[in-house]
């Protein structure tokens, strides 16, 4: 099966700078070493900001409702609303369980939500309004005791309106303005202002990204990620400017974005691509969309539907969108992506900002191993075990003969304790280090 590529080029990699990581190892070092002195120090120093507190405070959250009008405060409150829907159905769908697998000996599992946990708000170039619903509000439904925000400044020292509005109506426990690889590290770390969290999550850019990598093990992490992709299949079906516009969506956010098309018809996709280009200049971020198509920008023809399942799988995306006829037909094959958009009234910007999944999503081929954040993320699966004098006499045996052909010793001895004096086991597999009952 032939594969005919209209614009290609050089696939992502979650490989970063090494000058990133030494700067990022620095500054994790300060905030470790020197605590709030060094939080404070690095706000001034890479965002030109002062502030006498770390914590945004009840004043400042009041002051960014009210700078909100009613429309805009509406628009976030049905995200956060959504997403509190779809991950409260996905929480119900989840269940631990026990039971006696043989008599006597009873097995179990428990789904405990963490204790503290934390979520980075990024700033950027554009402050996304809805990342802190899809990072804190599947805390708030599990049941995890304190959520932690963290989020850069303003030139002016505060929180960006919106953002902060966010993060206390998607149920932040505590605010701090502060961003950055340094906010990543007083999460972690821990500072006399900011207690530790137990796990770090939300996207960011590169520097509090290998700031998430660096601090893995001392915490836990939701996964590493890149910038923002998209992959549409499209097919002849599809509107060849719809498939464009959505194109460039994603193309906007950042220079290093990957917008790729999957087309089963080289005239459907050079329109497509005609389009991008005709609808380019009409946009307020056409300069950072076309750095974005020229650099990282890919079309693929393929011939069959089945070859473009196979490529999608390849690719394994953050956002892979469906625009061709009877899309459902090819769900159940398509396994490596974030998420999946289903048909051309299913635009990726529905699952982004407003429908209720989640936008937290793995880019860079994480998808072949990781799903987004959802319900899980904030979650301890934990198993238990009881067994009886009944039970342990049956399991006993096993357990012994598995530590001796592994040569520990003291587990094997462990094991015995539990073995009846007429057990067979005695005659005919204790050995020397054996504990023979009198």
């Amino acid at each position: 099966m032939a594969r005919q590529y209209l614009k290609d080029a050089e696939h992502g990699t979650i490989e970063i700078d090494e000058e990133v990581t030494a700067a990022v190892r620095d500054i994790l070092g300060e905030v470790r070493e020197r605590g709030d002195e060094a939080l404070f120090e690095l706000t001034e120093r890479y965002d030109d900001v002062e502030r006498e507190t770390l914590r945004v405070s009840e004043a400042e959250i009041r002051a960014a409702r009210e700078d909100l009008p009613a429309d805009q405060r509406a628009a976030i409150d049905n995200t956060i609303e959504n997403v509190r829907a779809f991950h409260e159905e996905q929480f119900a769908h989840l269940e631990g369980f026990e039971r006696e697998f043989q008599d006597g000996v009873t097995l179990g599992t428990r789904l405990v939500p963490l204790e503290r946990a934390g979520a980075y708000v990024p700033g950027g170039r554009h402050p996304l309004v809805a990342a802190p619903a899809m990072s804190i509000v599947p805390a708030t439904v599990v049941g995890v005791d304190t959520m932690v925000a963290c989020a850069p400044p303003q030139p002016d020292g505060s929180v960006q309106s919106a953002q902060l509005y966010a993060m206390d109506r998607a149920g932040a426990d505590e605010i701090y303005c502060v961003g950055g690889a340094q906010a990543i590290g007083a999460m972690a770390y821990g500072t006399d202002s900011v207690a530790p969290v137990d796990k770090v999550c939300g996207p960011g850019n590169v520097f509090t990204t290998e700031a998430k990598r660096q601090v893995f093990g001392r915490v836990g992490i939701d996964f590493l990620a890149g910038p923002t992709e998209v992959l549409i299949v499209a097919d002849g079906t599809a509107d060849p400017a719809l498939v464009a516009t959505d194109l460039l969506a994603q193309a906007e956010h950042d220079p290093n974005s990957r917008p790729v098309l999957i087309d089963l018809d080289a005239d459907h996709a050079r329109e497509v691509l005609a389009e991008f280009d005709r609808q380019l200049p009409e946009f307020r971020t056409a300069e950072v969309a076309r750095e974005c198509w020229e650099a990282n920008g890919e079309a693929v023809v393929v011939d069959s539907r089945a070859e473009a399942v196979d490529l999608a799988n390849e690719y394994a995306m953050e956002h892979l969108q469906l625009m061709v006829e009877e899309p459902r037909d090819l769900v159940e094959d398509l396994h490596n992506y974030g998420a999946l958009f289903i048909g051309e009234h299913t635009p990726v910007v529905f699952g982004d900002k407003a429908v209720g999944t989640n936008h937290s999503l793995p880019t860079l081929e994480v998808a072949r191993y990781s799903g987004g954040i959802n319900v899980t993320t904030y979650l301890k699966v934990l198993t238990h075990q009881e067994a009886t004098a009944e039970g342990a006499a049956a399991v006993g045996p096993w357990a012994a003969r598995i530590c001796q052909l592994e040569g520990t010793h003291a587990h094997q001895v462990s094991a015995e304790e539990r073995i009846p004096a007429d057990s067979d086991y005695w005659e005919r597999y204790a050995d020397e280090g054996s504990r023979r009952p009198e």
